[in-house]
């Protein structure tokens, strides 16, 4: 049983501040926070109530229907009424309880990081299925690290590579590292403060990048749980959304090993901009790949051959005469 025998009593409150009726019980609890959460307008209020209950009451969300009839503790009551109050002002359930889950692996959030998205599960998904052999010993290197993410879901499937991740923001590589410790992976893994691929003289088998590619323009389109609790700086490139890969493409031919493998992100119908960009960097794009949403997600990239590079060079040549 969860709670006592005799019922303690408190009472939520929508963003209004208006009254709701007073719950005693889990099922009780669940039902009245479901309401309010979708008279609020949220897309999942069930899923939501559950996880914030299940995150008070250190049990499983799938397994609240358990103990519906049991009483809530009033110190319970109160907790979850303020997990509520944050999700009803839009705070993300994962910015509440201070993890996610990306590639089956747990993720503390801090406010410095990007909230990873299982869009991005795509560059993972892809880039393992172009590995030969997952035994070999390759350096992996991701940069906009953020959560680590990336490199963790990497070395995770990748037992015997090595990996740096890079962000320009000292809080990122510290929450980045403490979760590459938190899944027992940093062992395999060195972070370095800094912008982009500037201060690495490493080369690399395979690079992957998430980098803002969100429009300047677009903020207004955005929901409140990412535009108030994302970082800006890992959302937004510039006018067009493309300025992130401006900056780093043309640093990626000399980190990339001959046959190395760039994988990129990139933003809803941004494919043919960033594979034109890739191009103009000497390199030969591959895809684009798309998320189980049916959004073109991520651009896989190759060095182009020498001779390409000639044949291109001469045919700017020729424009130019």
């Amino acid at each position: 049983m969860i709670g006592a025998s005799e019922p303690s009593s408190t009472e939520f409150k929508d963003g209004a501040g208006a009254r709701r009726a007073t719950v005693r019980r889990v099922g009780q609890a669940l039902q009245q926070a479901a309401e309010t959460l979708k008279t609020a307008g949220l897309e999942t209020p069930r899923l939501d109530a559950r996880c914030l209950l299940g995150h008070v009451l250190n049990k499983d969300p799938t397994t609240l229907s358990g103990y519906r009839d049991d009483i809530l503790p009033s110190e319970s009551y109160r907790r979850f009424s303020e997990l509520m109050t944050r999700r009803l002002d839009r705070e993300p359930i994962s910015r509440i309880l201070g993890t996610r889950e990306f590639w089956s692996l747990s993720f503390d959030l801090e406010d410095s990081v990007l909230d990873p998205r299982s869009d991005s599960e795509t560059l993972v998904e892809v880039v393992l299925s172009t590995v030969g052999d997952r035994t070999a010993p390759l350096r992996v290197l991701d940069l906009g690290t953020g959560s680590g993410c990336l490199i963790a879901a990497l070395l995770s499937e990748l037992p015997y590579a090595t990996g740096i991740g890079v962000d320009i923001d000292p809080a990122a590589i510290r929450v980045a590292r403490g979760n590459l410790t938190r899944n027992g992976l940093v062992h395999r893994a060195h972070f370095v403060c800094g912008n982009w691929g500037q201060a690495l003289g490493d080369c690399f088998d395979i690079i992957v990048v998430n980098p803002p590619y969100i429009p300047s323009g677009d903020i207004k389109s955005l929901s409140p749980e990412v535009i108030n609790h994302d970082p800006h700086r890992a959302l937004f490139a510039g006018l067009d959304g493309l300025e992130a890969y401006r900056n780093f493409l043309p640093e990626l031919r000399g980190l990339l090993r001959p046959q190395g493998l760039v994988a990129l992100e990139i933003g809803y119908g941004q494919a043919a901009a960033v594979t034109s960009l890739l191009s103009d960097s000497g390199f030969t794009s591959i895809g684009p790949h798309q998320d189980l949403a049916g959004v073109k997600r991520c651009l896989l990239a190759l060095p182009e051959a020498p001779e390409s590079q000639d044949k291109k060079r001469l045919g700017m040549a020729a424009l130019c005469r």
